[in-house]
């Protein structure tokens, strides 16, 4: 059966989408998506692509359920290299991509996933300290 890679890069999973994506290939990334979070403890996943030339309704909500589960399995979603072709399509089909955050690349999408987990990790210090300081009075 078909499926499309996901590389472990450190904190972050990358997926690289090459092919045409049809509606079964689709779900089976989500599925293999969210089972490697869970393997891997990924904090953050990136998805390029930039080898989509058409992106339908179905595609476009399976992407918005990648980032809404990777959400819950506490890893944020970026996706990277959109066509302006795909751009105005899914604008026209009113699709808001909630819960996606969007860079023109894949370097500037990584930047935002560890700026992400760079907030993430000061927030628990943060949180932390002030649990400390909090046990001392």
């Amino acid at each position: 059966m078909e499926s499309i890679p996901i590389l472990k890069m450190g904190n972050f999973l990358l997926v690289t989408i090459q092919v045409d994506m049809h509606d079964r290939l689709a779900m089976t990334l989500q599925e293999d998506l969210t089972n490697r979070i869970t393997q891997t403890h990924a904090h953050g996943v990136l998805i390029d692509i930039s080898g989509l030339e058409i992106v339908d309704s179905f595609i476009g909500r399976i992407l918005g359920n990648i980032a809404r589960m990777s959400r819950v399995l506490d890893a944020e979603t970026v996706v990277v290299g959109m066509q302006p072709a795909v751009a105005i399509t899914l604008v026209e089909l009113g699709m808001s991509l909630t819960g996606i955050r969007t860079a023109l690349n894949v370097e500037k999408g990584m930047a935002l996933l560890r700026a992400s987990l760079n907030e993430t990790t000061n927030q628990i210090t943060a949180t932390k300290w002030r649990a400390d300081d909090d046990a001392e009075d």
